[in-house]
């Protein structure tokens, strides 16, 4: 069955199942192409809160899947392949954080949606790339533990008065960038400005012309007088920037920047689970209760 095919079956599939496809902007372009929603994390966490679907297919990786049961318990929610997980969001163990939380009386959590439902029912809220520093400021304390994302912990901190605990997890994909690379695509696109993601390391963030989410890298290719733009994140995100801004040329910052995780899913595994319901993801209600009251305030504080 051809690409084109298939994605014809998934729609009618998605239609008669009154499903939603949702797909992260790190998916393969295919996938891209025939979602009802394709967003960043925040857009998709807020999507699938409001969802009057039955079904959510969750094109992404595995802790997308499960903030989005933990938003819609009442709903079906389908990752059609397990093995899509976080390096991330493995960084940190409840463990662990319940020793941070010990060293730490006093000081709110703030986890990063890329985060394991089980951190996030430890958590007192949760955030994206998009608005952490919006979160952080929200808070009643002055001390904040920010997991499991380092950098993007230290690069909120430039922007808030408040004392930022910042977790030693990374994202492999972001982390890897480094300053001789964008050095070295600068030097043969003078001029062009550096859209980075605040996952990257503080250097790396240093040289950037615009440091924000991949919504907010969208929205800056969109809006710059510039006809050609580097990009600093993972390469999905190009399939949707030369869609909206197809007289701009996109430079990645990096030939490395790919998910392994972000790119196990395919369009046959998303033909596969609306023919067979696979596999559904549940979190338990124990976890699920305290992980959704940090997940709506952080909607809340973001609407």
């Amino acid at each position: 069955m051809g690409i084109i095919e298939t994605q014809e079956r998934i729609r009618r599939l998605l239609d008669d199942n009154n499903a939603i496809l949702l797909a992260h902007y790190y998916q393969r372009d295919e996938i891209q192409d025939i979602a009802d929603i394709l967003g960043d994390s925040l857009a998709l966490s807020m999507e699938a809160a409001d969802t009057v679907a039955d079904v959510i297919v969750f094109a992404g990786v595995r802790f997308m899947a499960e903030s989005a049961s933990i938003l819609s318990p009442d709903k079906t929610v389908l990752l059609p392949r397990l093995d899509a997980g976080c390096p991330l969001a493995d960084k940190i163990t409840v463990e662990e954080l319940r020793k941070a939380k010990a060293e730490h009386p006093g000081a709110k959590v703030v986890t990063y949606v890329n985060s394991s439902a089980e951190i996030k029912a430890h958590s007192d809220i949760c955030c994206t790339s998009a608005n952490a520093v919006r979160i952080v400021d929200s808070l009643d304390a002055d001390t904040v533990l920010m997991v499991p994302d380092g950098n993007l912990a230290r690069y909120t901190a430039r922007f808030t008065e408040k004392k930022i605990i910042p977790w030693k997890g990374f994202c492999y994909v972001h982390n890897n960038l480094l300053v001789d690379e964008i050095q070295k695509v600068k030097d043969t696109h003078p001029g062009a400005p550096v859209a980075i993601h605040p996952e990257c390391r503080p250097e790396v963030v240093e040289m950037a012309d615009f440091v924000g989410s991949t919504g907010g890298i969208l929205k800056f290719a969109r809006e710059t007088d510039a006809q050609e733009v580097i990009i600093g994140t993972e390469q999905g995100i190009m399939h949707q920037l030369k869609k909206e801004s197809p007289g701009k040329t996109f430079i990645p910052a990096s030939d490395h920047l790919i998910c392994l995780d972000m790119k196990r899913m395919t369009l046959d595994d998303i033909l596969k689970a609306l023919l067979e319901m696979e596999h559904m993801i549940r979190v338990p209600e124990e976890i699920r209760a305290p992980a959704s009251l940090a997940l709506s305030r952080m909607l809340e504080a973001s609407r």
